[in-house]
């Protein structure tokens, strides 16, 4: 039984991070994106939103700009023939967009092989972490007993939407995707919580599990109530909520020696491997 962050500091409660466990992380992050595609595609059905499995790996299209238009998982299911990658850049191509990989470094040797030959050039390292959770589960921590966490009720996405907007205002680039976020959200499958003090809402998270795998996403917290415990009340209840749901895994992922790694670290969060981002150049 795990249930506490200095019990899950023990070697032996950690899966070895393998290309089994790679494999169920990967497929968690690319179907958590998926979900948002298809929510992408209800709420705004003349954008072409889309996704296409091409040799076991994610292509995923939600417009020309957007992060979200990107591959998960290539070569993780099966080596990749220069026919493969001549089918997901032809995906990309038809919609105008530019291609870029996120590669995980367990995936098959002809991966790299590929995308050299190419001229593809690494453009950024992401690192994916983990940990094991079990029933029980707490962290050490101690919160702040104003702060109360819940999953949205029908009708609240919008409230979610500009929660998360005021806590990612300082990134001026994603203006445009955030702008957007309540009307996807509204037709998204994901889970979406609120942290909420005296009744207001200052925090947002969501969670995408997929057999057994507990992706964390969506974190923020609007300016004005930063180091107040928001973040620390969602990651536990998300959490907690996912091992109801059956997870034995949480994953997500942070810039190397960013806050958030080191964070997550605080929290018994371990780095699985170093992902790659691939972009093709013309």
């Amino acid at each position: 039984m795990i249930g506490s962050d200095k019990m899950t500091n023990s070697s032996e409660l950690f899966p070895f991070a393998d290309l089994t466990l790679a494999r169920r992380l990967e497929k968690t992050e690319a179907r958590g994106n998926v979900q948002f595609v298809e929510a992408r595609a209800k709420a705004f059905p003349d954008r072409g939103a889309e996704w296409r499995e091409i040799a076991g790996t994610y292509a995923m299209f939600d417009g020309a700009t957007s992060p979200i238009t990107q591959t998960f998982g290539l070569g993780m299911f099966q080596p990749i023939t220069s026919d493969d990658l001549d089918a997901i850049e032809r995906f990309f191509g038809e919609r105008g967009a530019e291609v870029f990989h996120e590669v995980c470094p367990l995936a098959h040797p002809s991966v790299l092989e590929l995308l050299n030959a190419r001229g593809y050039r690494p453009i950024e390292f992401s690192n994916v972490l983990y940990r094991p959770i079990a029933k029980d589960f707490r962290l050490q921590a101690a919160r702040n007993d104003n702060i109360q966490v819940r999953l949205i009720e029908e009708g609240e996405q919008e409230v979610w939407a500009k929660t998360a907007g005021q806590g990612w205002s300082e990134f001026g680039e994603l203006a445009d995707f955030l702008r957007e976020l309540g009307q996807v959200n509204a037709c998204s499958d994901s889970l979406s919580f609120l942290a909420e003090l005296n009744k207001q809402p200052i925090g947002t998270g969501a969670l995408t599990i997929c057999e057994g795998v507990a992706l964390l996403a969506g974190a923020s917290t609007i300016p004005a109530a930063r180091r107040q415990g928001a973040q620390l009340a969602l990651l536990e209840d998300r959490l907690r909520f996912a091992v109801a749901q059956g997870c034995d895994i949480a994953m997500m992922a942070a810039a190397p020696g960013s806050g958030s790694q080191r964070n997550a670290g605080r929290h018994g969060f371990r780095i699985a491997y170093t992902r790659i981002k691939w972009q093709r150049t013309l």
